[in-house]
């Protein structure tokens, strides 16, 4: 049985908790598999430490906490410093490059971008930075299909908001695989 973990952590207010959800019922609904999604996040509704785990498996899932990430996304120099402890060797560390500006070190693979810049200047809407987020998640852990991830997506946001969406998961899948490459 295979069990994957992943971590979106930050700060309140980037959209983690959403972007974890999404990541888990595109595993769930669209890929197959089971899914658990739990989050936490500090008092302050925006602004404090928030984190989004999802964990997926092939078969159940006894224990829905994480163990040990496979994947790791932070979004803040806080979080970098706080989570990638828990990032298992020979995983997957992506950072926004603007904000966390040194890395930890550990035996895990690092990609690093400007996730939120991306989403304001290329995609048009700063508030897209989950999505982006995600869609490099997507590239870079493997655990879902471009295609059933941007299905959740699609149906996890206001029609008006459609083409946005899609635009900032496209882009966040396609500068994490590049940047994966370099």
């Amino acid at each position: 049985m295979s069990r994957y973990e992943l971590r979106f952590s930050g700060a309140g207010g980037q959209g983690l908790i959403t972007a974890g959800i999404i990541m888990a019922k595109a595993a769930s609904i669209y890929e197959g598999k089971q899914a658990v999604q739990s989050q936490s996040y500090g008092p302050e509704a925006r602004g404090g430490a928030s984190k989004s785990e999802v964990i997926i498996s092939d078969g159940p899932i006894d224990y829905p906490k994480i163990t040990k990430c496979d994947a790791l996304l932070a979004m803040t120099q806080e979080a970098a410093n706080k989570y990638s402890h828990d990032l298992k060797e020979g995983g997957v560390l992506l950072v926004d490059s603007d904000l966390v500006k040194t890395l930890p070190k550990g035996n895990f693979k690092t990609v690093s971008f400007p996730i939120i810049n991306t989403a304001k200047n290329d995609v048009g809407r700063e508030i897209v930075a989950n999505i982006v987020a995600l869609g490099a998640m997507v590239a870079l852990t493997g655990q879902v299909t471009f295609e059933n991830a941007e299905k959740a997506v699609l149906s996890s946001v206001p029609e008006a908001f459609i083409e946005l969406n899609k635009k900032a998961f496209s882009m966040g899948f396609e500068r994490a695989s590049a940047a994966a490459k370099a």
